[in-house]
């Protein structure tokens, strides 16, 4: 008797596993769901409300799109909460758009693409904004759920394409996964070391019941994970700024000592949560020559005394500790090469591989901080009360960089053997643009120029592509940046290579009220290139370009466009005041600036 009992306590038991894995099965399956939540098959609601709905929820203004009719429910819904829809005439250039609302203002930016070659055009931007540390959502549309791999119009597998681009990717199975999924992505985006994320919305999850019923037939029972709960209200900056509390009383002593410091501020370092007027008031309170670079540039005003500009090689070279905020030792700084071997280093980095980049060949880092850039200098400068610099260290630099930036000057009054010296070109428009202007380069040789010549006035003011080089960034970034400052001036430095990816956009200035100015700087090259494969290979093959009338297309498109030459030079100013006034009347404005070939930038890199 107790062998049956045995038994039949054995059969019990496997009994009871087997109906709790049923169990567990249909929890998963999402068949528990729907026994207790019936679908209401005549409700004209979508997909589509429940992402507007998460969006306004988390203060977003902006949705940047071309649109498709994969994401069509997103866009309505959108519009009918008050979330402005700006739509462009390209992918990328949306994806642009939003990198720019995303720096410009600290939350996240958001683009919407429809699903196939709408999702693979915004590879490029997506990889820039990852490389930049740019929180982003790029919501993309997909075939449906049971059409997927079946030779559906537009599908391909897209999660592959963006898994090693962005810190979060996830393909929504549910309607019941949106919100949530939604939320998460959001946090993700701006948690740690910011960055992009990517959302796949099948078409069946964002239409109302009835058509997808009529479009797909029944539906299988939904293959989603049930509790998906997800609180990331908090982010988790918190977590990274624990890490300083350690290492920085250390730094405090080694930057004490220091007789020759130097600090190189990074685009990491305008990231929140710090403001960047606390930022500016930290470095001001330590008085350490600083060089900035990227979204820095700004940081310190247009003229302060310990921004150093020029000569930055030699710096480091003298330099006996150098304070890498943000910045990372890769092809900018020469992988670190240029860094003095017996230079203490102290490194800042939210990303521990940007943070040690090559420090296994090059340089070696003293103290090493896995943290935020800009909450470290608020608490170096605290933990510095009462400590300056050495003036005579920050005034040798700044004499140098007077010097250096006379020649300059005196270069660019230089003749060039056709149109205008680039150089004078770029100190005029300098002189002229107001003091709340926005900068956004998007170029090669020009821009090289541009960013030694031109001063942005104050934080957040200086907008490039960042480490990966991207061009085409142009329009995109102007028009997210004049839609969060509408009040300001926003200027797009172009080369005439560059600006071929985004003049269209100059369509999208125009219905969207968001009047910029460009200037071209046109000498019928990709001349960054040329100026290398010239002398080295002995050919200009497929550098050589045409000085093509933009300013036609400007006006074309509803703008209005300028031909400047060598004619006009002693009118320079009076002809940028206009393009001013036309901007200010409303008028998206193009400077089709005709210019010849300097020596300026000889020696420097495109590769």
């Amino acid at each position: 008797m107790e062998s049956f009992g045995t038994i039949g306590t054995v059969l019990g038991c496997s009994a009871g596993i087997a109906v709790g894995g049923l169990v567990f099965a249909a929890y998963k399956l999402g068949l528990l769901y729907q026994l207790f939540h019936k679908t209401e098959t005549k409700s004209p609601r979508h997909g589509g409300e429940s992402v507007a709905e998460v969006l306004r929820a988390h203060g977003v203004k902006y949705v940047f799109t071309l649109v498709g009719g994969h994401i069509s429910p997103i866009l309505v819904a959108c519009e009918k909460l008050g979330i402005r829809i700006v739509d462009t005439r390209h992918e990328a250039t949306a994806v642009f758009a939003a990198d720019a609302v995303a720096r410009l203002s600290g939350t996240v930016g958001i683009a919407a693409v429809t699903a196939g070659p709408g999702l693979t055009n915004t590879v490029t931007a997506v990889k820039n904004a990852q490389m930049a540390e740019s929180p982003l959502l790029l919501m993309g549309g997909a075939a449906g759920t049971l059409l997927q791999g079946r030779g559906a119009l537009q599908d391909i597998d897209q999660m592959s394409l963006f898994k090693p681009l962005c810190k979060f990717c996830a393909s929504i199975r549910t309607i019941r996964e949106i919100v949530p999924t939604v939320r998460k992505a959001l946090a993700i985006a701006q948690s740690g070391t910011p960055g992009p994320v990517f959302i796949e919305f099948p078409i069946d999850t964002l239409y109302p019941y009835h058509l997808v019923s009529k479009e797909f037939g029944v539906k299988n029972p939904p293959k989603g994970l049930m509790g998906k709960i997800v609180s990331w209200y908090v982010i988790s900056i918190s977590c990274i700024l624990c890490t300083l509390l350690f290492s920085v009383q250390k730094c405090i002593e080694l930057v004490s000592r220091a007789k020759k410091p130097v600090i190189l501020l990074g685009s990491q370092a305008t990231l929140p949560p710090t403001p960047a007027d606390d930022i500016r008031k930290a470095l001001e309170d330590l008085g350490i020559p600083c060089f900035l670079g990227g979204m820095s540039r700004g940081m310190l005003g247009k003229d302060s005394p310990i921004h150093i500009r020029q000569n930055r090689r030699d710096a480091l070279k003298e330099a006996d500790v150098v304070l890498l905020a943000g910045t990372v030792c890769d092809f900018r700084l020469s992988y670190g090469r240029v860094l003095n071997r017996r230079s203490k280093i102290i490194a800042v980095n939210r990303d521990k591989l940007q943070l040690m980049k090559n420090s296994d060949m090059f340089w070696k880092p003293t103290i090493a901080i896995q943290g935020d850039a800009g909450s470290f200098l608020v608490r170096l400068s605290n933990g510095l009360k009462g400590h300056r610099c050495p003036e005579e260290w920050s005034q040798s630099l700044k004499a140098g960089d007077v010097t250096k930036e006379n020649a300059n000057r005196a270069k660019a009054d230089e003749k060039t053997e056709r149109h205008l010296n680039p150089l004078k070109v770029l100190h005029c428009v300098d002189e002229v643009m107001a003091e709340d202007s926005i900068i956004v380069a998007d170029g090669g040789d020009f821009v090289g120029s541009a960013a030694y010549i031109m001063r942005p006035r104050g934080p957040m003011r200086w907008l490039d592509p960042g480490a990966f080089g991207t061009l085409g960034v142009g329009g995109g970034f102007a028009l997210g940046a004049k839609l969060c400052r509408p009040e300001s001036e926003v200027w797009i430095v172009y080369g005439d290579g560059s600006l071929g990816y985004s003049v269209a956009e100059f369509d999208t200035f125009t219905r969207h009220k968001t009047p910029v100015i460009a200037v071209v700087g046109n000498d019928a090259c990709w001349s960054q290139i040329s100026r290398e494969q010239v002398p080295i290979l002995g050919s200009n093959v497929a550098c050589g370009l045409a000085f093509t009338d933009y300013h036609l297309v400007a006006d074309g498109y509803g703008g209005k466009g300028y031909l400047v030459g060598r004619e006009d030079e002693d009118r320079l100013s009076d002809i940028i005041r206009q393009a001013q006034r036309e901007a200010q009347e409303g008028k998206a404005t193009l400077l089709n600036v005709l210019i010849g070939k300097t020596n300026f930038r000889e020696g420097s890199i495109s590769v």
